[in-house]
């Protein structure tokens, strides 16, 4: 074969091989499994949400569900429920590492520290129970009943009580956190979403999910004493109260929808669309910045001003990033992450 034919014919074998290749990863690719997740899935999509990544910290443990996680700024600490573990993370934002683990939890879902009494709750789904830890030395020191799925909680401080929704279970648990004993079970008429203690009213607040309802429970008499129709809603899961603004955020995962409920006149003022599914929520006090985390992995964020809310971005956060929670002092987020590059990861966040 003359050299110059030669030439043509290598180049264009090489064009050959290169779209063959080019055949087989898209081939290859379009045979990945629904739930695989590739590197790039597993970066933040920001969007125009006014956050940047600031670094994932590896967590122990397996690639399942993690759930819940509460902030104490006191100690410092972040405590996570990795749920398919049935453990809590025990993580210190100071020094960015993990301080330690508390097993026997099983299912673990909701957790919640009360520094002023040196307790962490965690609500363990697979024994129906809520463990109490003691959060100096990390030992587990009572285990009380909590109904037949306990899921969130909300601990009322003037009456010293822990109230445990009991999602499936249809009820309110309530908890002596003196006596670490159950005093009483709130029948709510459907299932439970979150509670949430108000600090004006002295009363908690429950999402009742498939009757679109907010209860109001007097924590005094363990009664519900009043019913507030949702408008708008749609299976409402995840609450907060904004006690400063008398206003109070509801989270509906059947239709993503966030609400915004008026504490004085009890109605919805403002309703907004968020990612699908809608699940934690979280405050930074003194930015006056709302966090909703989904599912989905997608974030939104609010200003919050009085009753003024406004939406200030969306985006995606990272795989099933649908927990979070905010240190007002650093203005940082927190996202448990079950896998990332095969592992469980925290994801920090920082506002700018």
């Amino acid at each position: 074969m003359p050299p110059l034919a030669r030439t043509n014919w290598l180049a264009g074998a090489r064009r050959c091989l290169v779209l063959l290749f080019g055949l087989c990863v898209t081939l290859v690719g379009a045979g990945l499994p629904a739930g695989s997740t590739s590197a790039a899935a597993d970066k933040p999509s920001m969007g125009d949400l006014p956050l940047e990544h600031v670094v994932d910290i590896r967590l122990p443990g397996r690639t399942t569900r993690l759930d819940y996680e509460s902030y104490d700024p006191t100690r410092h600490l972040l405590f996570i429920a990795h749920l398919g573990d049935g453990e809590v993370i025990v993580f210190d934002v100071a020094s960015s590492r993990v301080q330690g683990r508390v097993g026997d939890v099983s299912s673990v879902h909701g957790v919640l520290v009360v520094p002023e009494q040196s307790r962490v709750y965690a609500s363990a789904t697979g024994t129906n129970e809520i463990v109490a830890i003691d959060e100096a030395t990390l030992k587990i020191v009572a285990r009380i009943p909590g109904g037949r799925y306990p899921d969130g909680m909300a601990y009322a401080t003037d009456a010293h009580k822990l109230y445990v929704s009991d999602e499936t279970g249809e009820t309110e648990t309530a908890i002596d956190t003196q006596t670490e004993r159950r005093v009483a079970t709130i029948p709510l008429g459907g299932e439970v979403g979150n509670s949430q203690y108000d600090p004006i009213s002295r009363h908690i607040f429950v999402n009742v999910q498939t009757r679109n309802e907010l209860v109001e429970i007097d924590p005094a008499i363990d009664r519900v004493i009043s019913r507030f129709p949702l408008t708008g809603a749609k299976g409402n899961h995840g609450l907060l109260i904004d006690a400063q603004d008398r206003i109070a955020f509801i989270a509906c995962e059947g239709n993503d929808k966030l609400l915004v409920f008026d504490m004085g006149s009890r109605r919805v003022l403002q309703s907004f669309d968020v990612g699908s599914a809608p699940d934690v929520l979280a405050f930074d006090t003194a930015s006056r910045t709302l966090y909703v985390a989904g599912e989905a992995g997608v974030v939104s964020m609010f200003s919050v001003k009085g009753a003024d809310v406004k939406k200030i971005g969306e985006g995606r956060v990272g795989p099933n990033a649908h927990v979070v929670a905010v240190d007002p002092a650093t203005h940082r987020a927190y996202f448990p992450l079950k896998n990332v590059d095969g592992h469980p990861v925290l994801r920090v966040m920082e506002a700018r």
